[in-house]
């Protein structure tokens, strides 16, 4: 029959501030930086530094940003737009702007003329 040692000691899973992590994970975000590389000099496992990297996107992506507005300049009217009022005989009156299509408002009068 064969035996089993059971091995009892400090725990190997070390806890890690926030500051470490984000230290860690800058480290890695840099231009050339290996992830595998970087989780080996610090220590960690590549997986949980993967982990780390994605949850700091995530946390990055809640925070505020501003995008780019442009404002449109509105036209202005011209300065000698108005309006006009047509009181015909029968007592209706017909008030337009300058801007009014001349076929529309011909057609309009001889409608109400009737």
């Amino acid at each position: 029959m064969s035996s089993v040692t059971v091995l009892r000691g400090p725990e190997r899973r070390r806890r890690w501030s926030r500051t470490e992590k984000a230290r860690i994970v800058a480290e890695s975000l840099e231009p050339g930086a290996v992830v595998t590389a970087v989780a080996h000099r610090h220590d960690v496992h590549p997986n949980l530094l993967h982990l780390w990297r994605r949850q700091a996107r995530q946390a990055a992506g809640r925070g505020v940003s501003f995008l780019p507005v442009r404002v449109a300049v509105e036209k202005a009217a011209p300065a000698g737009s108005g309006s006009i009022e047509i009181e015909l005989s029968s007592g209706t009156r017909v008030r337009v702007d300058a801007q009014v299509d001349e076929g529309a408002l011909v057609r309009v009068l001889r409608a109400l003329g009737r």
